[in-house]
């Protein structure tokens, strides 16, 4: 659902060690906020907005991507592919949102523009369109970057924008999925999400961490026609606390 209201309008900060920074939307009404227009690194949240943008580009699941040496590289979240292996653009799409895979992720985005320059002007036109005004992504991937940063108020656009796609849809609430090489290699993963078959009503959608951005969440939660969005950056215990969080935001709807 869509913020229907200002985040000013939230009451209070009842989570004050949470996070640096979130926001609890409750039924597209923010009810709690902490620092909602601080900018911070957004980690691993960047790469909702990446798949945005190669879902737009000419999308073709089936396509064969080869992994280059620099995408093998890539520093973890990863899935160990190796140089010169050959996986779908579906794949690589999956792994990047499911499993937050920096290699499946890097595969990606070297096939779908020439070079990272390319894609961040791409990348900077949809968050613009979006009403990102105060974002700036350099690294498609979330790796800190000089310079790149977010809010959770923007952070939240683009969730629900694309939460809104119903292939990002299904692939932030699937639990675990398989990937398999041309060559028959086989590598399961499982979604980084621990909200997922925990939290009832948990339907995604995104993590996040690096050492600049710390924990990094987007949780998307249904319960009898009412729904939860929680986003967090900066975050110490992003688990526990997203659980009672989200449980507490459920419970104003009960005590009504």
């Amino acid at each position: 659902m869509l913020i229907t209201s200002s985040p000013v309008a939230a009451t209070s900060d009842p989570y004050p060690d949470t996070a640096r920074s979130y926001v609890l939307v409750l039924d597209g009404k923010p009810l709690w906020q902490r620092e909602p227009a601080l900018a911070l690194q957004p980690a691993s949240l960047t790469k909702l907005l990446t798949a945005l943008v190669v879902l737009e580009s000419d999308w073709d699941p089936d396509r064969w991507l080869t992994v280059s040496a620099t995408a093998a590289a890539t520093p973890p979240t990863r899935l160990g592919l190796r140089a010169g292996e050959q996986v779908t653009a579906g794949a690589a799409l999956a792994a990047m949102l499911i499993r937050s895979a920096n290699d499946a992720c890097r595969a990606l985005v070297e096939s779908a523009a020439p070079d990272v320059d390319a894609l961040r002007v791409r990348m900077k036109t949809r968050a613009a369109a979006l009403g990102m005004k105060a974002s700036t992504f350099i690294d498609p991937c979330g790796f800190d970057a000089p310079g790149q940063r977010s809010t959770v108020i923007d952070l939240l656009k683009l969730a629900q924008a694309a939460h809104a796609v119903p292939l990002i849809a299904a692939l932030v609430a699937t639990p675990q999925a398989e990937l398999v090489t041309r060559a028959g290699r086989r590598i399961r993963f499982a979604n980084t999400n621990h909200l997922l078959g925990r939290l009832d009503g948990t339907v995604g959608l995104k993590t996040g961490y690096t050492s600049q951005a710390g924990q990094c969440l987007i949780a998307y939660t249904r319960r009898d026609g009412h729904d939860v969005w929680l986003v967090m950056l900066g975050g110490t215990q992003r688990w526990w606390q997203a659980h009672g969080m989200i449980n507490d935001a459920f419970a104003t709807v009960t005590a009504r």
